[in-house]
């Protein structure tokens, strides 16, 4: 994950702690387990091995899934509209601020294209969607478990955190960190399309983990989302707890992944099944 979505992600995280408190644990009407079991059995075994297979050739990608769920399932509903292109009278939501730093959309299709040459015109993207991200993470944390010390999630891009570099440094963060962070971002006004970033953790910067707490209570956090996180007094008390318990982090991601999967999702003879992610059905025929 890239630019300010980590901190967004805590956000959004502690909003769906807080809804998992009262929820009943029931998903919403027209969602329901092993969906595709007669139409398609073997789609969750097909994501799953793509998902492998592209995190053997690019660590990252367990990231991109994540993120393609937040940024995906946190707007308006879990319909994969993310994934959609440009036309001449809309502008994709890959392409706004919001999406700054967002790429490895073509692996989603390498995984659509692997679903249907087994099932032509069964599996959704948005269900293609949720199903890497949920994968992913897995993958990502069976790999750890394999590398011992392997390298929390995500980097900042310069351009988002700069204002707390120059012209002085913002005071609230720990001295400690900012001449590593100065040294990243070293130019006042970054170029935006540059590859300039630091890292969310130094610690374990690709590892899903709950130091991204650990971190923001030190005041080492990027952005200053992530300080005011640390210190509100609203959301101070968990923070504590998240960094305190690994195990305390996991219980409550899980259940807020599947919450935001969960989010106003396109069901019975809504939508459609596309046969490329990125394109309407009605694009391809018209190409």
């Amino acid at each position: 994950m890239a630019s300010s979505s980590s901190s967004s992600w805590a956000l959004l995280f502690f909003a769906l702690f807080a809804l998992s408190k009262v929820s009943n644990g029931k998903a919403p009407s027209g969602l329901v387990m092993d969906f595709y079991k007669e139409s398609c059995p073997q789609a969750e075994e097909i994501i799953r091995e793509q998902v492998k297979l592209l995190y053997k050739r690019h660590k990252n990608t367990a990231f991109s899934w994540l993120r393609n769920l937040f940024h995906d399932c946190a707007v308006e509903s879990c319909d994969a509209s993310l994934l959609l292109d440009s036309t001449k009278k809309t502008i994709s939501e890959k392409e706004t601020d919001r999406s700054f730093g967002m790429r490895n959309f073509r692996y989603l299709e390498d995984i659509k294209d692997a679903v249907e040459r087994e099932c032509p015109g069964v599996v959704s993207c948005s269900d293609i969607l949720v199903l890497s991200a949920r994968d992913g993470i897995v993958s990502n944390g069976k790999e750890v478990e394999r590398r011992k010390g392997a390298h929390s999630v995500g980097r900042t891009h310069c351009v988002k955190l700069v204002h707390r570099l120059y012209p002085e440094v913002d005071p609230a963060l720990n001295p400690d960190h900012v001449p590593h962070m100065l040294k990243k971002c070293y130019d006042p006004l970054p170029d935006p399309k540059a590859v300039q970033y630091v890292r969310n953790d130094r610690g374990t910067p690709m590892k899903l983990d709950n130091n991204y707490y650990v971190n923001i209570l030190e005041n080492k956090g990027l952005l200053m989302v992530d300080h005011e996180l640390a210190h509100d007094p609203r959301t101070r008390p968990y923070v504590k707890k998240m960094a305190k318990s690994q195990d305390y982090f996991f219980q409550h991601f899980s259940r807020a992944i599947a919450l935001l999967s969960e989010n106003n999702p396109l069901t019975g003879e809504q939508g459609e099944i596309r046969r490329h992610c990125n394109l309407a059905n009605k694009r391809v025929s018209e190409d």
